[in-house]
């Protein structure tokens, strides 16, 4: 399989039913995948910057799917935006 086809496929939380996003990268230690990395999503279509990027540890992925991959990992609570007092 590669990258182009693991990005394709959602990547969904197995306790929560969740969909993550997609996978972005891959990193490998000695020759073997050790973590996939899920790009922050954009806040408010890009303008607010984007939130943290997710690593998923690869003894986490426990299936890959024709159309998803199944993670069963704990997500970190999204941070809160930035309160910007005098407008809006």
């Amino acid at each position: 399989m590669t990258l182009h086809e693991l990005n394709e496929k959602d990547v969904i939380q197995m306790k929560t039913g969740e969909n993550l996003g997609r996978i972005d990268d891959i990193v490998f230690e000695d020759a073997q995948i050790t973590k996939v990395i899920l790009r922050g999503r954009p806040r408010m279509f890009g303008m607010l910057g984007r939130d943290d990027d997710l690593v998923i540890p690869w003894a986490a992925v426990k299936s890959i799917g024709a159309d998803v991959v199944m993670v069963d990992v704990e997500i970190p609570p999204p941070r809160p935006a930035h309160s910007h007092h005098g407008w809006m």
